[in-house]
């Protein structure tokens, strides 16, 4: 028998020690390859109408998987919170066993003074024994460092909120930036394209002239090169701008390569006014950016691994109370009750306890650093923020004066072509600087707008509604149109509504 139990032991241990890897076959990649690409853009409401920008924020914030991530993790801290509450409840434990063997355990006693046998072979239990034991026990200090733990996963959630406010930033702004730029594909794409299959066709008839001679080889060949050039920027510009619908389309998630209309506002020359100071909003930044709560979280985390550390040099208390039951019929009782208490005490925690005050003491050292060269990066950025703006609105007036000069060139080619006193070449040239402003000047717009967002987004203040339900997407998207509209960057605005 126990040749035989020896022999099977060393079986599985040799089988154990000889396992080899499986990779993954083809099928198998190939399969969750298949349910990735249907899982990736599932449940999602089609795009059915044009996309405004309110739409697309909510969107990307419903079903953008970087958004769903940072809610997942907020979610797992939640889960941890509730099972460090668990580790405040003291052990409840039930086993039942079973003990057999092929015959009596016997005994004897000899005398100690005589050497003697004292009493003759005897057994007090059963061959087969069956036991029960309801214990519950509770150790006082491993409550304080469970009370403790809780602490630091409350504030762990609390992290992973402000993580999530951050990547909600994040994407705001991105879609922010993508969508202007694809109104401005959108709005202009088709009028480029007509524009750039007339540009080559001059291109063709200036060689055609260059070669018959018909007029001066440098006078063609100029012509030529500065339509070629601004052809080149043309075509520069959409290649920029038809990467922002796709880099839009990745942000809400929709499917590659799916198409979709935007709905395209109408051009103004309004331009936001800032009336706050700047040390206000320095102010507000250092309250309101998550990463700066981040760290005030880890730093409140560190505080009670101080607390921990402290605790974990006293002894520990350990109560408990149990009731028994067992089938040996030589019990004079068979069902009882059992209590006690038991002291435990690791010595080397007092020997341990120095190098984990300095390990506390450098982390609270870094975390202050951290917290100090934040603060100050979060300050540059707010002034960065505002020369921004300052220099977009800036770039915004020349563009406008450029666009509106190029205008009324273009209406003075245009009246030259009907009294023949202009040439088509002329008109061609203009018609291309025409488009090119009119593109620069789209561009300089939705640059004003991404530099306002980007100082919300330094001074911390959510993009969105962050209680708002997102299950409904349109219900979202007013929400998110109602919270955009009703922000401002007026001092009497933040006074009320920032805490």
């Amino acid at each position: 028998m126990i040749i035989r139990f020896l022999t099977v032991l060393i079986f599985l241990s040799v089988t154990g020690c000889s396992y080899i890897p499986i990779a993954l076959t083809q099928g198998e990649l190939q399969e969750q390859a298949k349910s990735d690409r249907v899982y990736v853009t599932q449940n999602q409401e089609p795009v059915a109408a044009p996309v405004s920008l309110y739409e697309s924020i909510a969107r990307a914030l419903k079903y953008n998987l970087d958004f769903h991530l940072e809610y997942s993790e907020k979610v797992l801290a939640n889960t941890e919170l509730d099972l460090s509450r668990y580790e405040l409840l003291p052990q409840l434990v039930v086993d039942s066993g079973y003990n057999g063997r092929e015959n009596f355990s016997g005994s004897s006693s000899q005398s100690l003074i005589t050497g003697s046998q004292s009493l003759s072979t005897s057994t007090s239990s059963n061959r087969d024994v069956f036991t029960t034991n309801l214990k519950l026990s509770w150790n006082v200090l491993d409550f304080g460092l469970s009370y403790i733990r809780a602490k630091q996963a409350g504030d762990k959630v609390l992290i992973a909120e402000e993580e999530k406010r951050k990547v909600v930033n994040r994407i705001v702004q991105d879609v922010r930036a993508a969508y202007w730029r694809a109104v401005t594909n959108d709005r202009l794409s088709l009028k480029v394209d007509k524009l750039l299959e007339r540009v080559s066709k001059a291109i063709e008839e200036s060689k055609l002239i260059e070669i018959k001679r018909l007029d001066r080889p440098l006078t063609a060949l100029t012509y030529q090169r500065e339509l070629i050039g601004i052809k080149r920027e043309l075509q520069e510009l959409q290649q920029n701008l038809a990467l922002a619908k796709i880099q839009l389309a990745a942000l809400m998630n929709l499917r590659p390569g799916e198409d979709y209309q935007l709905a395209i506002p109408e051009r103004t020359s309004t331009v936001k006014k800032i009336d706050i100071s700047p040390e206000m909003m320095e102010q507000l930044a250092l309250e309101n950016r998550p990463e700066l709560r981040t760290i005030s979280y880890e730093e409140r985390i560190n505080k009670q691994e101080a607390k921990a550390a402290i605790l974990s040099l006293f002894p520990g208390l350990d109560l408990n109370f149990g009731k028994s039951y067992s089938t040996n019929s030589f019990l004079f009782n068979k069902n009882w009750l059992n209590y006690g208490a038991q002291v435990s005490w690791n010595l080397l925690n007092l020997f341990k306890y120095p190098s984990t005050k300095k390990n506390i003491k450098a982390r609270e050292r870094v975390l202050e650093a951290r917290r100090l060269a934040l603060s100050m990066a979060v300050m540059t950025q707010v002034h960065v923020s505002l020369a921004q703006y300052e220099h977009s609105q800036l770039e915004y007036k020349t563009a406008s004066d450029f666009y509106i000069t190029q205008q009324k060139i273009l209406k003075q080619i245009q009246t030259g072509i009907e009294t023949n006193t202009v040439t088509e070449q002329s008109l061609i040239r203009e018609e291309m600087n025409m488009m090119v402003a009119e593109v620069k000047y789209d561009i300089a717009y939705s640059n004003i707008e991404n530099a306002y967002g980007s100082i919300f987004a330094a001074l911390g203040i959510d993009p969105f509604p962050i209680e708002v339900n997102t299950d409904d997407l349109s219900l979202l998207t007013e929400s998110i149109g109602d919270y955009f509209e009703g922000l401002s960057l007026h001092e009497q605005f933040f006074s009320m509504k920032v805490k």
